[in-house]
């Protein structure tokens, strides 16, 4: 068997929670903080609760011994708990006691929206034997579906019959001291044999993000989890001295992996929920600075939220000296918007030998490379193309480690491309997830790719692409520059050739053509549409570029004012990519549609727009690439899907949106332009 162990105080453990009962036993880190819950109340009164790596293995232990008084090895629960510690507890107790939790993020009883969507998908797809949540939420949910009446159709009854239907758990009830105390699960030193999860059990059931399609349930073992924890570890070299803050959702992805990494690394986590952040942005460089965080994991828009609403008016002054990773997820990773951040927070301590940029996905657990070294200067940080690495490669192969191998390669052969040749990212590793729960076709097609002419390993299909470049040295970098699924396709040279441009360089071209403190930062979407008269493919506008824009509130003016607006944005798009703007859509804070991440969903947005369901503020279309502009105020576009206007497709749910969709490889480019 294989071990990441490379320092002699890491016990390596075939699952995440067998390393609690060692923690606790010893004396060092018994009485340690291993979780820290940070509230940031708006009464400037914040107050700190923290677990122990002793109270918290207690904890852990008792949960899981009433959990298997109602329930069997083996079962799914459905996790609807608030973000804090009982969160925390819950998921390493599900583990314990070998059920598979099923992490949601708990709705709004009263309002149905997407994330009831998203609870009802949970629900149908895990079929879980209960669900644990607090008892307040409980009440809550058995009110509302109480009011709703017997036999009602739609979304809001299917769900209500599903949550009426489920065994509710009441993390109160499950805190508790059975009666008679030990039972399975418990701790001592003289535990007995873990009959908790082993290695090969499926122990949580992970959503993607749903960035780019509807969000799909990854199954993820026990020993998957632990060795994605481990190289982790390994990677950003943490130990019982770190200390993590972060404030991600602790539901799926990096927010998740860093519990598990935190307690294989014996190390402290500051925790804080994602609303306080949003509501405050300051607030996480204040927790760095007051727990002198050694390393905090954030999504690359963090970085210009905090620029413009939280580099002044703090609680705390910050003194950021103590960071060795600021970890930079959510792919791509803009040099300019990293530098420029450094730069804010030099004076406050802030080093550039921090900047982690990292990349990972669901279907391998969560973690897969990072580009960080801890003795780089300015000058030692690449770039390609405007973006960061994410990976650090090998001279000879694609290898990030001795166990987790990476493959940039031509997604319709499967061939390994030259370094500099873009292409789609695979990626080998024991941390790979089993596949996707109930969806045998979609995880033969994601899980198990080979490169031709090589025996033995499978690759996760990642859908991401890729371009690996040489460095100044020996060492070569892995540049994630897009999603495949979000690939914008136009044409050059009148027609005669087709380029490839990824979604984010738009919507970066179309930002920064606005006045500042017009548009609202990372709330922009571009994608394609057909037009409802398509022609011969000698021009742009047979499949016209959008681009969806948020305005910030109270930016606005009038009609000639958003009009000046879209002319800036469509010239500044053709200035730096090339690329010709056929429609420009303004409309109001929140409407682009993102996932809990903060990724953009630029396929819905999409869908939206074309069903007639996206409400603008204003809109406007060129035609052919010419100067005429139209602008029109949003009226009634729910009444219009299915018909068309000004020469535009306006579909219905499922329709043309699927055509617009296919025009990513080759193969479907073809299949497209038959179409048309």
């Amino acid at each position: 068997m294989c071990t990441e162990n490379y320092d002699p105080c890491y016990p390596d453990q075939p699952v995440v929670d067998r390393y609690l009962p060692i923690w606790a036993m010893l004396p060092a880190f018994a009485a340690k903080p291993a979780f820290i819950w940070a509230d940031d109340d708006d009464d400037a009164s914040p107050s700190r609760t923290a677990l122990t790596y002793s109270q918290l293995d207690s904890s852990v232990g008792r949960v899981a011994r009433n959990l298997l008084g109602v329930l069997r090895r083996g079962d799914a629960v459905l996790v609807l708990a608030s973000p804090g510690l009982r969160l925390v507890t819950l998921l390493f107790a599900c583990q314990r006691a070998g059920l598979t939790a099923v992490p949601v993020i708990p709705p709004d009883p009263a309002r149905f929206g997407p994330a009831h969507e998203h609870l009802l998908r949970a629900v149908s797809q895990t079929k879980p034997a209960a669900a644990v949540a607090d008892a307040v939420y409980i009440d809550a949910v058995t009110k509302t579906a109480g009011s709703v009446v017997a036999g009602e159709e739609g979304e809001s009854g299917r769900l209500a019959a599903m949550l009426s239907s489920l065994r509710w758990l009441a993390v109160d009830e499950l805190e508790r001291e059975p009666r008679g105390g030990g039972g399975p699960g418990a701790s001592s030193p003289a535990a007995k044999a873990y009959v908790g999860c082993g290695p090969d059990d499926v122990y949580l059931i992970q959503y993607t993000s749903g960035a780019t399609g509807v969000p799909k349930p990854v199954m993820v073992t026990a020993g998957s989890a632990a060795h994605n924890v481990r190289a982790a570890r390994k990677a950003y070299d943490l130990c019982p001295g770190s200390v993590v803050v972060s404030w991600l959702p602790q539901y799926h992805d990096c927010g998740l992996m860093f519990l598990l990494l935190t307690v294989v690394s014996g190390a402290t986590c500051v925790l804080a929920a994602p609303g306080a952040f949003v509501r405050r942005p300051r607030l996480w460089l204040e927790l760095v600075a007051e727990f002198r965080a050694t390393c905090t994991p954030v999504p690359s828009f963090a970085l210009p939220l905090v620029l413009r609403r939280g580099r002044s008016h703090g609680r705390l002054s910050l003194e950021l000296g103590s960071l060795r990773n600021l970890i930079l997820i959510n792919e791509p990773i803009y040099k300019s918007c990293v530098d420029e951040f450094v730069q804010a927070f030099a004076r406050d301590g802030l080093r550039v030998a921090s900047i982690s940029p990292s990349y990972g996905l669901a279907e391998n657990c969560t973690f897969v490379s990072t580009a960080w070294r801890a003795t780089c200067s300015d000058d030692d940080l690449p770039s390609y193309k405007k973006l960061l690495p994410s990976a650090r490669l090998s001279s000879m192969g694609s290898n990030v480690s001795a166990e987790i191998e990476i493959a940039v390669v031509d997604e319709e052969t499967g061939e390994p491309v030259e370094d500099g040749v873009e292409g789609e990212i695979w990626v080998s590793s024991p941390s790979n997830a089993s596949g996707y729960l109930g969806h045998p076709s979609a995880s033969h097609e994601a899980f198990c790719a080979r490169v031709p002419g090589r025996a033995g390993a499978c690759f996760v299909r990642t859908g991401d692409r890729g371009v690996v470049k040489q460095g100044r040295g020996p060492e070569r970098y892995l540049y994630v520059v897009g999603r495949s699924a979000d690939v914008i396709t136009v044409l050059d040279d009148g027609g005669r050739r087709l380029r490839r441009v990824h979604a984010h360089y738009v919507e970066t071209a179309a930002f920064g053509g606005a006045p500042p403190g017009r548009l609202r930062g990372g709330c922009v979407a571009a994608f394609t549409a057909p037009t409802s008269t398509p022609r011969s493919l000698t021009s742009q506008t047979d499949v016209a570029v959008i681009v969806v824009v948020e305005l910030q509130k109270g930016s606005g003016g009038g009609d000639g004012d958003h009009r000046e607006l879209c002319d800036r944005m469509k010239a500044a798009v053709w200035r730096e990519e090339g690329v010709m703007v056929g429609l420009v859509v303004l409309v109001d804070g929140g409407v682009v549609p993102k996932t809990t991440s903060g990724k953009l969903r630029r396929g819905a947005a999409r869908q939206m727009l074309l069903a007639g369901k996206l409400r603008a503020i204003f809109e406007a279309r060129y035609d052919d690439g010419g100067d005429a502009v139209a602008g029109v105020r949003e009226e009634g576009r729910e009444e219009m899907a299915g018909k068309s206007v000004d020469g535009w497709l306006v579909a219905g749910e499922g329709g043309e949106t699927d055509m617009a969709t296919a025009f990513g490889s080759a193969s479907r480019r073809l299949r497209l332009q038959s179409f048309l």
